[in-house]
Protein backbone atom coordinates (compact mmCIF):
# COMPACT_ATOMS: atom_id res chain seq x y z
CA UNK A 1 0.00 0.00 0.00
CA UNK A 2 1.24 3.43 -0.94
CA UNK A 3 0.52 5.48 2.16
CA UNK A 4 1.96 8.73 0.35
CA UNK A 5 -0.43 8.45 -2.70
CA UNK A 6 -3.60 7.01 -0.19
CA UNK A 7 -2.85 10.12 1.10
CA UNK A 8 -2.66 12.78 -1.60
CA UNK A 9 -6.32 11.52 -3.06
CA UNK A 10 -7.91 11.90 0.23
CA UNK A 11 -6.66 15.32 0.44
CA UNK A 12 -7.81 15.66 -3.16
CA UNK A 13 -11.27 13.89 -2.81
CA UNK A 14 -11.78 16.10 1.01
CA UNK A 15 -10.89 19.47 -0.84
CA UNK A 16 -13.38 18.46 -4.16
CA UNK A 17 -16.23 17.93 -1.29
CA UNK A 18 -15.31 21.30 0.18
CA UNK A 19 -15.12 23.05 -3.23
CA UNK A 20 -18.83 21.39 -4.14
CA UNK A 21 -19.94 23.13 -0.69
CA UNK A 22 -18.60 26.18 -1.57
CA UNK A 23 -20.17 25.95 -5.20
CA UNK A 24 -23.70 26.21 -3.77
CA UNK A 25 -23.10 29.20 -2.61
CA UNK A 26 -23.11 31.43 -5.66
CA UNK A 27 -26.20 28.65 -6.08
CA UNK A 28 -27.93 30.15 -3.39
CA UNK A 29 -27.44 33.94 -4.63
CA UNK A 30 -28.80 32.73 -7.92
CA UNK A 31 -31.68 31.28 -7.19
CA UNK A 32 -32.85 34.40 -5.15
CA UNK A 33 -32.12 36.14 -7.70
CA UNK A 34 -34.71 34.12 -10.10
CA UNK A 35 -36.82 34.17 -6.67
CA UNK A 36 -36.62 38.18 -6.58
CA UNK A 37 -36.90 38.78 -10.65
CA UNK A 38 -39.93 36.71 -10.24
CA UNK A 39 -41.54 38.71 -7.70
CA UNK A 40 -40.45 41.89 -9.77
CA UNK A 41 -42.46 40.83 -12.79
CA UNK A 42 -45.53 39.49 -9.63
CA UNK A 43 -45.46 43.48 -8.69
CA UNK A 44 -45.72 44.54 -12.53
CA UNK A 45 -48.75 42.46 -12.91
CA UNK A 46 -50.11 43.73 -10.42
CA UNK A 47 -49.27 47.16 -11.24
CA UNK A 48 -51.18 46.84 -14.50
CA UNK A 49 -54.34 44.93 -12.58
CA UNK A 50 -54.51 48.33 -11.03
CA UNK A 51 -54.29 50.63 -13.99
CA UNK A 52 -56.44 48.29 -15.79
CA UNK A 53 -58.31 45.71 -14.84
CA UNK A 54 -58.28 42.44 -12.74
CA UNK A 55 -59.09 38.34 -12.75
CA UNK A 56 -62.34 38.85 -13.30
CA UNK A 57 -65.61 36.54 -11.93
CA UNK A 58 -69.10 36.85 -13.26
CA UNK A 59 -71.76 36.37 -10.95
CA UNK A 60 -75.79 36.39 -12.44
CA UNK A 61 -77.93 37.22 -12.93
CA UNK A 62 -80.06 37.33 -10.10
CA UNK A 63 -83.32 39.49 -8.70
CA UNK A 64 -82.92 41.17 -5.66
CA UNK A 65 -85.88 42.51 -3.59
CA UNK A 66 -86.23 44.50 -0.31
CA UNK A 67 -89.95 44.77 0.85
CA UNK A 68 -91.49 45.51 3.86
CA UNK A 69 -94.30 43.89 5.77
CA UNK A 70 -96.60 44.49 8.98
CA UNK A 71 -96.41 42.40 11.84
CA UNK A 72 -98.91 42.85 14.78
CA UNK A 73 -98.08 41.75 18.36
CA UNK A 74 -100.54 42.95 21.17
CA UNK A 75 -102.68 44.87 19.25
CA UNK A 76 -99.55 46.64 18.19
CA UNK A 77 -98.38 46.82 14.21
CA UNK A 78 -94.54 46.87 13.39
CA UNK A 79 -93.02 47.74 9.98
CA UNK A 80 -90.32 44.67 9.27
CA UNK A 81 -87.78 45.49 6.58
CA UNK A 82 -86.92 42.01 4.41
CA UNK A 83 -85.07 40.66 1.28
CA UNK A 84 -85.48 38.11 -0.80
CA UNK A 85 -83.90 37.14 -4.36
CA UNK A 86 -84.64 34.69 -7.28
CA UNK A 87 -82.13 32.81 -9.50
CA UNK A 88 -82.40 31.92 -12.83
CA UNK A 89 -84.42 28.80 -13.66
CA UNK A 90 -81.95 28.49 -16.86
CA UNK A 91 -79.03 30.08 -17.78
CA UNK A 92 -76.96 29.82 -20.77
CA UNK A 93 -73.52 31.49 -21.22
CA UNK A 94 -71.09 31.67 -23.97
CA UNK A 95 -67.95 33.87 -23.33
CA UNK A 96 -65.35 34.92 -25.97
CA UNK A 97 -62.08 35.84 -25.02
CA UNK A 98 -59.91 37.50 -27.52
CA UNK A 99 -56.01 37.70 -25.83
CA UNK A 100 -53.30 40.64 -25.66
CA UNK A 101 -50.52 41.54 -23.79
CA UNK A 102 -49.33 44.37 -21.87
CA UNK A 103 -45.79 45.46 -21.21
CA UNK A 104 -44.01 47.48 -18.78
CA UNK A 105 -40.01 47.64 -19.34
CA UNK A 106 -38.97 43.67 -19.83
CA UNK A 107 -42.01 42.43 -17.81
CA UNK A 108 -45.24 41.36 -19.36
CA UNK A 109 -48.82 40.76 -18.11
CA UNK A 110 -51.56 38.63 -20.22
CA UNK A 111 -55.08 40.61 -20.55
CA UNK A 112 -58.04 39.81 -22.28
CA UNK A 113 -61.26 41.27 -23.62
CA UNK A 114 -64.37 39.16 -23.49
CA UNK A 115 -67.99 39.29 -25.25
CA UNK A 116 -70.39 37.04 -22.87
CA UNK A 117 -73.74 36.52 -23.84
CA UNK A 118 -75.88 35.31 -21.01
CA UNK A 119 -79.99 34.54 -22.27
CA UNK A 120 -82.09 32.19 -19.26
CA UNK A 121 -85.71 32.89 -17.86
CA UNK A 122 -86.83 33.15 -14.10
CA UNK A 123 -89.76 31.59 -12.93
CA UNK A 124 -91.29 35.16 -11.23
CA UNK A 125 -94.44 33.00 -10.23
CA UNK A 126 -92.61 32.08 -6.50
CA UNK A 127 -92.70 35.93 -5.98
CA UNK A 128 -96.48 36.13 -6.33
CA UNK A 129 -96.28 36.35 -2.47
CA UNK A 130 -94.83 39.83 -2.81
CA UNK A 131 -98.29 41.36 -3.44
CA UNK A 132 -99.21 40.99 -0.14
CA UNK A 133 -96.56 43.47 0.87
CA UNK A 134 -94.78 46.68 0.55
CA UNK A 135 -91.86 46.13 -1.92
CA UNK A 136 -89.25 49.38 -1.81
CA UNK A 137 -86.90 48.10 -4.28
CA UNK A 138 -86.73 45.26 -7.17
CA UNK A 139 -83.67 45.22 -9.43
CA UNK A 140 -81.69 42.69 -11.89
CA UNK A 141 -78.31 42.70 -10.47
CA UNK A 142 -74.93 40.90 -12.17
CA UNK A 143 -72.28 41.01 -10.11
CA UNK A 144 -68.52 41.78 -11.39
CA UNK A 145 -65.45 41.22 -9.80
CA UNK A 146 -63.54 44.03 -11.49
CA UNK A 147 -66.23 46.83 -12.52
CA UNK A 148 -63.72 49.02 -14.54
CA UNK A 149 -63.23 46.17 -17.13
CA UNK A 150 -66.94 46.49 -18.44
CA UNK A 151 -67.26 47.75 -21.41
CA UNK A 152 -69.27 51.02 -22.62
CA UNK A 153 -71.16 48.35 -25.36
CA UNK A 154 -72.59 46.42 -22.82
CA UNK A 155 -76.67 45.86 -23.02
CA UNK A 156 -78.74 44.22 -20.83
CA UNK A 157 -82.63 43.22 -22.23
CA UNK A 158 -85.38 42.33 -19.81
CA UNK A 159 -88.55 40.99 -21.98
CA UNK A 160 -86.96 42.02 -24.69
CA UNK A 161 -86.37 45.57 -23.69
CA UNK A 162 -83.76 47.08 -23.40
CA UNK A 163 -83.10 48.56 -19.99
CA UNK A 164 -80.78 50.93 -18.14
CA UNK A 165 -77.87 49.55 -16.43
CA UNK A 166 -76.49 51.22 -13.03
CA UNK A 167 -73.34 51.35 -11.34
CA UNK A 168 -73.95 48.36 -8.06
CA UNK A 169 -75.46 45.61 -7.00
CA UNK A 170 -77.19 47.28 -4.35
CA UNK A 171 -76.08 44.04 -1.87
CA UNK A 172 -73.87 45.31 0.98
CA UNK A 173 -71.79 41.78 0.76
CA UNK A 174 -71.61 41.77 -2.99
CA UNK A 175 -71.42 45.19 -4.04
CA UNK A 176 -69.40 45.34 -7.11
CA UNK A 177 -71.32 44.87 -10.31
CA UNK A 178 -74.51 46.45 -12.35
CA UNK A 179 -78.12 46.47 -11.73
CA UNK A 180 -80.94 47.60 -13.60
CA UNK A 181 -84.51 48.56 -12.14
CA UNK A 182 -87.75 46.55 -12.24
CA UNK A 183 -91.05 46.86 -11.16
CA UNK A 184 -93.06 44.68 -9.69
CA UNK A 185 -95.83 44.77 -12.39
CA UNK A 186 -93.61 43.68 -15.09
CA UNK A 187 -92.16 41.04 -12.73
CA UNK A 188 -95.32 39.31 -12.20
CA UNK A 189 -97.00 40.05 -15.74
CA UNK A 190 -96.15 36.35 -16.62
CA UNK A 191 -94.80 33.21 -14.71
CA UNK A 192 -91.47 33.77 -16.69
CA UNK A 193 -88.98 36.90 -17.20
CA UNK A 194 -86.83 36.23 -19.54
CA UNK A 195 -83.43 38.15 -20.32
CA UNK A 196 -80.68 38.45 -22.54
CA UNK A 197 -77.40 40.82 -21.74
CA UNK A 198 -73.99 41.00 -23.70
CA UNK A 199 -71.47 41.46 -20.96
CA UNK A 200 -68.01 43.09 -22.62
CA UNK A 201 -65.30 42.71 -19.85
CA UNK A 202 -61.88 43.25 -19.54
CA UNK A 203 -59.62 41.25 -17.48
CA UNK A 204 -56.21 39.66 -16.42
CA UNK A 205 -55.44 35.62 -17.13
CA UNK A 206 -58.50 34.37 -15.26
CA UNK A 207 -62.32 34.43 -15.86
CA UNK A 208 -64.61 32.62 -13.73
CA UNK A 209 -68.29 32.33 -13.63
CA UNK A 210 -70.79 31.23 -10.98
CA UNK A 211 -73.90 28.83 -12.01
CA UNK A 212 -76.71 30.86 -10.52
CA UNK A 213 -79.10 28.95 -12.49
CA UNK A 214 -81.44 25.86 -11.73
CA UNK A 215 -79.50 24.41 -14.78
CA UNK A 216 -76.54 26.13 -15.79
CA UNK A 217 -74.93 25.83 -19.58
CA UNK A 218 -71.61 27.07 -20.16
CA UNK A 219 -69.12 27.55 -23.03
CA UNK A 220 -65.89 29.33 -23.40
CA UNK A 221 -63.71 29.95 -26.52
CA UNK A 222 -60.40 31.71 -26.46
CA UNK A 223 -57.54 32.48 -29.11
CA UNK A 224 -55.09 31.00 -26.48
CA UNK A 225 -53.60 27.16 -26.40
CA UNK A 226 -52.88 27.19 -23.05
CA UNK A 227 -55.97 27.30 -20.67
CA UNK A 228 -55.54 25.58 -17.34
CA UNK A 229 -59.45 24.81 -15.81
CA UNK A 230 -60.12 25.84 -12.75
CA UNK A 231 -62.65 26.52 -10.06
CA UNK A 232 -65.32 23.45 -8.27
CA UNK A 233 -66.41 21.90 -11.93
CA UNK A 234 -64.24 20.64 -14.54
CA UNK A 235 -65.89 21.06 -18.21
CA UNK A 236 -67.68 18.40 -19.06
CA UNK A 237 -66.05 18.47 -22.79
CA UNK A 238 -62.99 20.73 -24.30
CA UNK A 239 -61.24 20.91 -27.31
CA UNK A 240 -57.59 22.51 -27.23
CA UNK A 241 -55.57 23.53 -30.21
CA UNK A 242 -52.82 25.52 -31.38
CA UNK A 243 -55.17 28.55 -32.49
CA UNK A 244 -57.10 28.08 -29.14
CA UNK A 245 -59.40 26.30 -26.87
CA UNK A 246 -63.46 25.74 -26.38
CA UNK A 247 -64.81 24.21 -23.19
CA UNK A 248 -68.34 23.78 -21.67
CA UNK A 249 -69.58 23.06 -18.71
CA UNK A 250 -73.15 22.11 -17.18
CA UNK A 251 -74.36 22.56 -13.39
CA UNK A 252 -77.71 22.36 -11.61
CA UNK A 253 -78.65 22.82 -8.30
CA UNK A 254 -78.55 19.03 -7.47
CA UNK A 255 -74.77 19.12 -7.91
CA UNK A 256 -73.86 23.16 -7.31
CA UNK A 257 -76.51 23.43 -3.66
CA UNK A 258 -76.03 26.90 -5.07
CA UNK A 259 -79.69 28.51 -4.15
CA UNK A 260 -78.69 27.72 -0.01
CA UNK A 261 -74.79 28.68 -0.65
CA UNK A 262 -76.47 32.49 -2.10
CA UNK A 263 -78.96 32.03 0.45
CA UNK A 264 -76.34 32.05 3.33
CA UNK A 265 -74.35 35.01 1.54
CA UNK A 266 -77.56 37.25 0.87
CA UNK A 267 -79.31 36.88 3.93
CA UNK A 268 -76.54 35.52 6.39
CA UNK A 269 -73.43 36.74 5.18
CA UNK A 270 -71.63 34.06 4.81
CA UNK A 271 -70.00 34.08 1.02
CA UNK A 272 -66.90 31.78 1.78
CA UNK A 273 -68.65 28.99 -0.14
CA UNK A 274 -69.89 31.16 -2.72
CA UNK A 275 -66.59 32.31 -3.62
CA UNK A 276 -65.36 29.31 -4.31
CA UNK A 277 -68.62 27.76 -6.70
CA UNK A 278 -67.02 29.08 -9.54
CA UNK A 279 -66.33 27.05 -13.38
CA UNK A 280 -63.72 28.68 -15.53
CA UNK A 281 -59.92 29.33 -17.27
CA UNK A 282 -56.85 30.36 -16.07
CA UNK A 283 -54.61 31.75 -18.99
CA UNK A 284 -51.27 29.81 -17.86
CA UNK A 285 -48.08 31.01 -19.57
CA UNK A 286 -46.18 28.50 -20.85
CA UNK A 287 -43.12 29.82 -21.27
CA UNK A 288 -42.31 31.32 -17.37
CA UNK A 289 -38.44 31.12 -17.94
CA UNK A 290 -38.35 32.12 -13.79
CA UNK A 291 -40.40 28.87 -13.22
CA UNK A 292 -38.23 26.73 -15.32
CA UNK A 293 -34.83 28.68 -14.05
CA UNK A 294 -36.02 28.22 -10.77
CA UNK A 295 -36.24 24.32 -11.76
CA UNK A 296 -32.98 24.20 -13.65
CA UNK A 297 -31.52 25.39 -10.33
CA UNK A 298 -32.44 22.76 -8.62
CA UNK A 299 -30.51 20.68 -11.10
CA UNK A 300 -27.54 22.18 -10.32
CA UNK A 301 -25.59 20.23 -7.43
CA UNK A 302 -26.37 17.12 -9.82
CA UNK A 303 -24.63 18.75 -12.59
CA UNK A 304 -21.51 19.95 -10.71
CA UNK A 305 -21.06 16.31 -8.83
CA UNK A 306 -21.12 14.60 -12.41
CA UNK A 307 -18.59 17.33 -14.15
CA UNK A 308 -16.33 17.06 -11.28
CA UNK A 309 -16.53 13.44 -10.61
CA UNK A 310 -15.29 13.23 -14.52
CA UNK A 311 -12.67 15.63 -13.66
CA UNK A 312 -11.29 13.51 -10.64
CA UNK A 313 -11.57 10.32 -12.65
CA UNK A 314 -9.18 11.87 -15.49
CA UNK A 315 -7.39 13.02 -13.27
CA UNK A 316 -7.02 9.51 -11.23
CA UNK A 317 -6.42 7.78 -14.69
CA UNK A 318 -4.15 9.98 -16.61
CA UNK A 319 -1.69 10.76 -13.32
CA UNK A 320 -1.70 14.21 -14.22
CA UNK A 321 -2.52 16.17 -11.13
CA UNK A 322 -5.25 19.19 -12.04
CA UNK A 323 -4.79 21.98 -9.16
CA UNK A 324 -7.73 22.85 -7.00
CA UNK A 325 -7.96 26.34 -8.53
CA UNK A 326 -8.49 24.29 -12.06
CA UNK A 327 -11.00 22.72 -10.31
CA UNK A 328 -12.28 26.22 -8.87
CA UNK A 329 -12.68 27.42 -12.59
CA UNK A 330 -15.13 24.49 -13.62
CA UNK A 331 -17.53 25.01 -10.98
CA UNK A 332 -17.51 29.04 -11.18
CA UNK A 333 -18.30 28.01 -15.26
CA UNK A 334 -20.92 25.72 -14.17
CA UNK A 335 -22.20 28.71 -11.79
CA UNK A 336 -21.87 31.35 -14.76
CA UNK A 337 -24.83 29.02 -16.83
CA UNK A 338 -27.40 29.34 -14.46
CA UNK A 339 -26.90 33.44 -14.66
CA UNK A 340 -26.38 33.69 -18.42
CA UNK A 341 -29.59 31.53 -18.80
CA UNK A 342 -31.91 33.66 -16.32
CA UNK A 343 -30.52 37.03 -17.78
CA UNK A 344 -30.61 35.98 -21.18
CA UNK A 345 -33.88 34.73 -20.85
CA UNK A 346 -35.88 37.60 -19.73
CA UNK A 347 -34.80 39.03 -23.39
CA UNK A 348 -34.75 35.95 -25.96
CA UNK A 349 -37.28 33.27 -24.21
CA UNK A 350 -36.31 30.30 -22.42
CA UNK A 351 -35.05 27.91 -25.06
CA UNK A 352 -33.14 30.29 -27.01
CA UNK A 353 -31.44 31.38 -23.96
CA UNK A 354 -30.82 27.76 -22.84
CA UNK A 355 -29.47 26.78 -25.81
CA UNK A 356 -26.86 29.33 -26.07
CA UNK A 357 -25.91 29.14 -22.11
CA UNK A 358 -25.39 25.30 -23.07
CA UNK A 359 -23.28 26.22 -25.96
CA UNK A 360 -20.92 29.30 -24.24
CA UNK A 361 -21.19 26.98 -20.95
CA UNK A 362 -20.24 23.95 -22.85
CA UNK A 363 -17.66 25.44 -25.76
CA UNK A 364 -15.36 27.47 -22.61
CA UNK A 365 -15.28 24.06 -20.78
CA UNK A 366 -13.99 22.07 -23.45
CA UNK A 367 -11.63 24.54 -25.24
CA UNK A 368 -10.26 24.53 -20.69
CA UNK A 369 -10.56 21.08 -20.45
CA UNK A 370 -8.19 20.36 -23.96
CA UNK A 371 -5.54 22.98 -22.38
CA UNK A 372 -5.47 21.45 -18.70
CA UNK A 373 -5.09 17.81 -20.17
CA UNK A 374 -3.41 18.56 -23.27
CA UNK A 375 -6.08 16.71 -24.94
CA UNK A 376 -8.02 17.49 -27.82
CA UNK A 377 -9.78 14.05 -28.23
CA UNK A 378 -10.64 14.73 -24.25
CA UNK A 379 -11.55 18.13 -24.95
CA UNK A 380 -14.32 17.24 -27.23
CA UNK A 381 -15.55 13.84 -25.50
CA UNK A 382 -16.08 16.46 -22.56
CA UNK A 383 -18.36 18.43 -25.08
CA UNK A 384 -20.23 15.94 -26.23
CA UNK A 385 -20.97 14.59 -22.86
CA UNK A 386 -21.54 17.89 -21.03
CA UNK A 387 -24.34 19.03 -23.86
CA UNK A 388 -25.89 15.35 -23.76
CA UNK A 389 -26.15 15.70 -20.17
CA UNK A 390 -27.23 20.04 -20.24
CA UNK A 391 -29.86 18.13 -23.30
CA UNK A 392 -31.25 15.87 -20.64
CA UNK A 393 -31.97 18.17 -18.69
CA UNK A 394 -33.52 20.46 -20.35
CA UNK A 395 -35.72 17.49 -21.30
CA UNK A 396 -36.39 17.29 -17.56
CA UNK A 397 -37.88 20.79 -16.96
CA UNK A 398 -40.24 20.14 -19.98
CA UNK A 399 -41.24 16.52 -18.76
CA UNK A 400 -42.63 17.96 -15.48
CA UNK A 401 -44.67 14.97 -14.53
CA UNK A 402 -41.88 12.79 -15.14
CA UNK A 403 -38.81 15.06 -14.49
CA UNK A 404 -38.34 12.79 -10.79
CA UNK A 405 -38.15 9.67 -13.05
CA UNK A 406 -35.97 10.95 -15.50
CA UNK A 407 -33.41 12.37 -12.97
CA UNK A 408 -33.19 9.26 -11.29
CA UNK A 409 -32.34 7.69 -14.23
CA UNK A 410 -29.99 9.62 -15.36
CA UNK A 411 -27.91 9.22 -11.98
CA UNK A 412 -28.46 5.75 -11.84
CA UNK A 413 -27.03 5.06 -15.52
CA UNK A 414 -23.89 7.49 -14.83
CA UNK A 415 -23.15 6.25 -11.46
CA UNK A 416 -22.82 2.28 -13.16
CA UNK A 417 -20.87 4.06 -16.12
CA UNK A 418 -18.67 4.98 -13.46
CA UNK A 419 -18.45 2.13 -11.75
CA UNK A 420 -18.00 -0.31 -14.57
CA UNK A 421 -14.94 1.99 -16.18
CA UNK A 422 -13.01 2.41 -12.91
CA UNK A 423 -13.21 -1.51 -11.67
CA UNK A 424 -10.03 -1.71 -12.67
CA UNK A 425 -8.66 1.15 -11.25
CA UNK A 426 -6.09 0.31 -7.99
CA UNK A 427 -7.38 3.52 -5.66
CA UNK A 428 -3.93 3.11 -3.81
CA UNK A 429 -1.48 2.83 -6.66
CA UNK A 430 0.16 5.61 -8.48
CA UNK A 431 0.67 2.85 -11.89
CA UNK A 432 -1.50 4.43 -14.60
CA UNK A 433 -4.14 2.44 -15.86
CA UNK A 434 -6.42 2.75 -18.61
CA UNK A 435 -10.54 2.88 -18.16
CA UNK A 436 -11.44 0.16 -19.95
CA UNK A 437 -11.00 -3.78 -19.92
CA UNK A 438 -7.33 -3.95 -21.73
CA UNK A 439 -4.18 -2.32 -18.86
CA UNK A 440 -1.65 -1.18 -20.67
CA UNK A 441 1.55 -0.80 -18.13
CA UNK A 442 3.71 2.36 -19.12
CA UNK A 443 7.28 2.50 -19.10
CA UNK A 444 7.86 4.98 -16.27
CA UNK A 445 5.55 2.72 -13.82
CA UNK A 446 8.57 -0.10 -14.80
CA UNK A 447 10.28 -1.19 -11.44
CA UNK A 448 13.77 0.24 -11.13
Amino acid sequence: MNNQNKERIGVKFGILIGLIIILMIPMVMIKDLIYERSEMQEQVKQDIAMSSSAQQRLLGPFIYVEYERDITREKTVSIVKEQTFLLPDTLQIHSKLDTFEKYRSIYKATLYRSNNTLTGVFKTSELEFLKKHRVTSISLAFGISDIRGIGLDSVVKVADEKVKILPGTQLRKLPDGIHTPLNLSQLLKDSELSFVADLYLQGMEKLSISPLGRESRISMAANWPHPSFEGAYLPVNSDISNEGFTANWQASFFSTNMKSTFENCILRSICSDLTERTMGVSLVDPVDHYLKSHRAVNYALMVILLVMASFFLLELVREEPIHPVQYGFVGLALAIFYLLLISLSEHLGFGVAYMISTLAATGLLSWYVTGVLKSKVLGGYFFIGLTLLYSLLYGMLGAEDYALLMGSLICFIVLSLVMILTRRINWYSSSRKEVTAQEVSPASNAPS
